[in-house]
């Protein structure tokens, strides 16, 4: 590797993400929850034991602690911890909302900061080459009008973790309707495992790929050269 190579840290990647953190957890809550076989309890326990040390494997793996990653561990230890207790659906529902409306909060608060949350989000150091970006962007004394185009694309990532906020809340007042401890209730939390992905991960990600190609755009916009000029090699 040539001197000028930026090494990238390793990645657990789309698919290990996809098994561990929903594949997995939704089969055993699905096919093992019965008394038979785990029983209604054992198999949340069970289950979201696989995202929870995908959660740790990833932090040792990348050997930086991701705050992203860092949320998932929690989200993880309180749906189990509200499965266990067998508390009322509601407090599921509540903390499926609160954390991407936390993430969606922090990606506005942190735009007034000299750090946006955006560019961690989808213009990270991986991506673009922020050096060569920021000297350009002085030389042309363009700093401030960037800056303008980076706060629009945080009020849209932040409107897709709103709308997850929302999906998240209504399906799991839809789909957990049973006793809180029984095979049905285990049964239902892995199908809103299962569901959360097409109703709410697909629509979020578009907007976020949508945000992205609008940076995209205003770096090419904004500093007269092409926007492959500043992407990392």
């Amino acid at each position: 590797m040539s001197t000028t190579e930026v090494e990238k840290p390793p990645q657990t990647g789309f698919f290990g993400n996809l098994i561990f953190n929903i594949a997995v957890p939704v089969l055993v809550m699905t096919y093992l929850s019965s008394d038979e076989y785990l029983g209604p309890m054992w198999s949340i326990a069970f289950a979201l034991s696989f995202p929870l040390a995908f959660g740790f494997y990833d932090l040792k793996l990348t050997k930086k602690i991701n705050p992203f990653s860092v949320l998932g561990i929690v989200s993880v230890i309180l749906t189990g911890g509200i499965s266990l207790l067998k508390l009322p659906a509601e407090y599921i529902a509540i903390k499926e909302a609160a954390i991407p409306g936390l993430i969606g909060l922090a990606v506005l608060i942190t735009q007034f900061s000299k750090k946006p949350l955006v560019k961690a989000l989808i213009l990270n150091d991986q991506l673009v080459n922020w050096p060569k970006l920021n000297n350009t962007l002085e030389e042309k004394k363009l700093t401030e009008t960037f800056n303008n185009k980076v706060a629009v694309s945080s009020y849209i990532v932040a409107s897709s973790f709103f709308l997850s906020s929302v999906l998240n809340y209504l399906l799991a007042k839809w789909i957990l309707v049973s006793e809180p401890g029984t095979t049905a209730y285990t049964e239902e939390l892995g199908r809103m495992t299962a569901l959360s992905y097409p109703v709410i991960v697909i629509p979020s990600m578009i907007l976020l790929i949508i945000a992205l190609m609008y940076l995209f755009k205003q770096i090419s916009a904004v500093t007269g050269e092409p926007v492959e000029s500043f992407l990392q090699q």
